[in-house]
């Protein structure tokens, strides 16, 4: 008999409340100031005591030849002390200290908290927020990773519901493809009905840089896509085994799966055993169920199994989690590629096609396996071994840690080696 498996159980039980979308929004970035400091440059140097006296500030050191001063100012307050100090003729500009990030020509990749967090937050034209403001840092520090390697040629494969063909930043990507699902492909647009694969593609390995949507975490991997799931998001244990067998075949270093079952596969279990003993990292959603029920593949031994967090380092209200869980990832809001023409998920989640948010297990999963593809490219890359311990060993050990996960929350910078983690 089969066992059904959905990408519900362990990645995608979005339609109970895990996940939130919207339409990319248009209006122009709002500002996003250092928190507790401003620039301010006075015509003369002699009056800015007593103009600064007249808001409870005091100058501040000079930034260069610049001529202008760093101002510490109350935390919330840098927008309105900037227009009140602006508006004296003894200043000829005041300014907000600007939050800078690393240089993208990836036009939603502010939106990609998970990879550089600034505690920003966007929102839509109609002026609803996306994302609310998270914590700074509490990402995987994917940009400073690749200072060190993008990961160039890694082979991932994403054992899911199929990757869009002919998507502008993520299926120039696909090596290979294979169908174990019970879908009949007659059109393109079968390798993907869903949606849900499309979107884990994007997050490990979207084009950087390339003025197009986002970035994955591992820009240079390319990915084989494993089509295990209908258009339902259901497959079977023998598909997904199939799967792995496949991708295994193919050079596949790691294999990422965002799908799961609550009932142990010997046969399932047989073919990532395999896997792991030809030498491939393993990675695989916790499950969105909120407890601490163990979900499969996960569970296994032979597999990284991935919690869920959101933009300020919390445990997603969502997550499985317990100590058979190994690691935690942004898993919350994650904006990423999804099909170009209508999908199940975007229908169900009213996204827009191309690029949207989802939330999951199914987001945190990939992030992981991306890691663990920029490690194989570096001097640790010496075996599946050493580069799980690498990607284990060097998360950062947030709240939770040694009770809702093992090791922390993945830090990609830390894994590759690279230096100002």
């Amino acid at each position: 008999m089969k066992k059904m498996l959905t990408a519900g159980l362990a990645a995608m039980v979005l339609v109970l409340g895990a996940v939130t979308a919207a339409a990319p929004g248009n209006a122009a970035p709002p500002s996003s100031p250092v928190p507790g400091q401003i620039l301010v440059k006075f015509r003369d140097n002699s009056a800015a005591a007593g103009v600064l006296g007249q808001h409870g500030l005091t100058d501040g050191p000079a930034i260069g030849s610049t001529g202008a001063h760093l101002i510490t100012v109350p935390a919330g307050r840098e927008l309105q002390l900037v227009a009140a100090l602006g508006r004296s003729s003894a200043v000829e500009y005041a300014e907000p200290d600007e939050l800078v990030t690393a240089a993208t020509a990836d036009p939603y990749f502010d939106r990609q908290y998970a990879l550089q967090n600034t505690g920003q937050s966007f929102t839509n034209t109609d002026g609803t927020v996306t994302v609310a403001a998270g914590t700074t840092d509490a990402d995987v520090d994917a940009v400073e990773a690749w200072n060190v390697t993008m990961g160039t040629g890694v082979r991932v494969a994403i054992i899911d519901s199929g990757v869009a063909v002919n998507h502008e930043d993520i299926s120039s990507k696909v090596v290979d493809r294979a169908n174990f699902s019970d879908t009949q492909i007659l059109a393109p647009e079968d390798y993907d009905q869903y949606g849900h694969g499309t979107h884990v593609a994007g997050i490990v390995a979207a084009t950087a840089d390339n003025s197009l949507g986002v970035a994955g975490v591992c820009p240079g991997c390319s990915i084989l896509d494993a089509k295990v799931l209908n258009s339902s998001g259901s497959g079977s244990s023998s598909g997904i085994a199939k799967g792995i067998d496949w991708a295994v075949g193919k050079g596949a270093k790691v294999i990422n799966m965002s799908l799961g079952q609550r009932v142990s596969s010997r046969t399932l279990e047989a073919a990532v055993n395999n896997a792991w003993n030809q030498g491939v990292v393993i990675v695989a959603a916790a499950g969105n169920a909120g407890t601490q029920a163990q979900v499969y593949p996960g569970a296994y031994l032979n597999v990284i199994a991935v919690a869920a967090t959101d933009n300020n380092d919390a445990k997603a209200s969502f997550s499985t989690y317990g100590k058979w869980v190994d690691v935690a990832a942004p898993g919350v809001r994650v904006y990423s590629t999804l099909p170009t023409y209508t999908s199940v998920l975007g229908t169900q989640n009213k996204l827009s096609p191309g690029y949207d948010i989802l939330s999951g297990t199914s987001m945190a999963s990939p992030i992981v396996a991306a890691t663990a593809a920029l490690v194989w490219s570096t001097p640790s890359g010496t075996s599946n071994a050493s580069v799980r311990a690498k990607v284990e060993s060097s998360a950062d050990p947030i709240t939770g840690t040694g009770s809702y996960w093992a090791h922390g929350r993945v830090n990609a910078c830390k894994a590759v080696g690279a230096a100002g983690c």
